[in-house]
């Protein structure tokens, strides 16, 4: 069997070649400067100058950028004995703590997964509460005025995650300054982590200090949750909290839950408040098709009906504009493994204790794939083209044995929220077109600030 018709990921032929390495690799530091400052300009160049698979050099950490629909298959279909997640992220550990998420073990990170908030039940009641969720921030909202996008989307969607995935209770518990203290913990996901996650920069010391920070607001709030909240109206936190190992002792420590929550958070709403907010910026860059999607709305909702799950199924033109947001700023630009055994693909071998990549932001936009793939075009999703059907190509929320387990809530609470956002405001720029960008600069991508917006208020039919 030839190396092309072999299973992906599967050994082949011995004396298969180490893939391409990338030009320009500087002493010690590799190609981390340029990841830093202009990364998918760096996957690109991967890309052109290598083929498929090219070798890239952080700071002594050499990871294969795999391209091209094939060969991301491969990546995304092999096992996690061969090609694993955990093992590629150990800078992520500061942020999310030990013993959780990456530093959990195989079994701890399989029943992470099995999040009863996702299930389709529980969803049909999501709806509602992210729809009062959004009501309630736009309360504030008067007649009209100006805001910054992210700093709203962040906020609402702080509130609106933990509403749904932790509980009612503990959303009536958060503040401002939770958004704030996320923020801040976001910096520490500078690429410097691939050197040593604990270098004594700026950014690293701000990330210590919010996720310190973060246990004092849980810690408070946890005690004054167990003198208050009855038992029968306990929620995820408090009984995980409670729990008692065969010793009496504490199944879970402050520290441990305060990175499941981040872990949550960082699932529910960082990459939600991005898409979020590239989707109203793109639909506000295009008035064609906001006018088709706040129509859209007006025609679904016009007998009076609440949000409901059943009603978001039925808004075709918003989902296509919200899919085409996400193809084009894809929360994620890098998604990584570790080499655990030898992994062939293509007549190339890489050898175990390497890292392999993904990139979503290089293969959202293939032109293979992706007809004029720099365009914000809606239409790619209509009937009879269906480019996100292209399972290895269109990768906003990964896919293979890794793909987000939060997808389906991710897109029900993107148009839950503009289901009230459009109907009643209308929304303009503030800022030049050229000005709303994401910032690169950290692993975790989220849109430079300021990027503000203005809005206006609906007239009375519209509602």
């Amino acid at each position: 069997m030839s190396a092309a018709e072999a299973a992906p990921g599967e050994a082949v032929a011995p004396g298969a070649a180490a893939p391409p390495v990338l030009s320009r690799s500087r002493p010690f530091l590799g190609h981390l400067l340029e990841l830093r400052r202009h990364p998918i300009e760096l996957f690109w160049r991967v890309r052109r100058e290598c083929g498929e698979l090219g070798e890239m050099n952080f700071a002594g950490n050499r990871i294969v950028l795999l391209s091209g629909e094939s060969a991301q298959e491969a990546f995304l279909r092999a096992p996690d004995e061969q090609l694993d997640q955990a093992a590629a992220y150990p800078f992520m550990t500061p942020i999310f703590g030990k013993g959780v998420v990456f530093d959990a073990s195989p079994e701890q990170r399989r029943q992470a997964m099995k999040n009863q908030s996702l299930r389709d039940k529980m969803m049909r009641g999501h709806a509602r509460v992210i729809a009062a969720e959004t009501e309630r921030m736009m309360a504030g909202f008067g007649q009209s005025g100006e805001i910054d996008l992210l700093d709203f989307m962040s906020e609402l969607t702080l509130y609106t995650s933990s509403a749904c995935l932790i509980g009612q209770g503990f959303r009536e518990s958060l503040g401002p300054e939770y958004y704030r203290v996320f923020y801040e913990l976001e910096k520490g996901t500078d690429a410097l982590a691939y050197v040593n996650p604990n270098l004594p920069i700026r950014a690293f010391r701000t990330r210590n200090r919010a996720r310190r920070r973060l246990v004092e607001l849980l810690t408070a709030l946890f005690e004054e949750r167990e003198r208050s909240v009855a038992p029968q109206q306990r929620e995820l936190f408090d009984v995980l909290l409670s729990l008692r190992d065969e010793d009496g002792r504490p199944r879970y420590s402050i520290d441990v839950v305060t990175g499941m929550f981040i872990s949550l958070m960082f699932a529910g709403h960082h990459t939600t408040s991005g898409t979020a907010a590239w989707t109203l910026i793109e639909l506000l860059k295009h008035p064609s098709h906001l006018e088709r999607a706040v129509h859209e709305l007006d025609l679904l909702y016009a007998d009076g009906r609440d949000v409901s799950h059943q009603a978001l199924r039925e808004i075709p033109s918003l989902e296509s504009a919200i899919k085409e947001a996400l193809r084009l700023h894809p929360p994620l630009i890098l998604l990584m493994r570790k080499v655990m055994r030898d992994f062939h693909y293509g007549g190339f071998r890489v050898a175990a204790g390497k890292l392999v990549g993904v990139s979503p932001a290089v293969s959202n936009r293939m032109p293979e794939c992706f007809p004029e793939p720099d365009r914000y075009d809606p239409a790619r999703y209509d009937e009879g083209r269906g480019e996100d059907r292209q399972l290895f190509a269109w990768i906003p929320f990964g896919a293979g044995r890794h793909r987000c387990v939060g997808a389906a809530f991710a897109m029900m609470q993107l148009k839950a929220i503009f289901s009230e956002l459009l109907r009643r405001y209308e929304f303009s720029l503030a800022q030049p077109e050229a000005s709303y960008r994401n910032d690169h600069s950290k692993m975790v991508v989220q849109l430079a600030q300021p990027c503000r917006i203005r809005y206006r208020r609906r007239g009375p039919a519209a509602h």
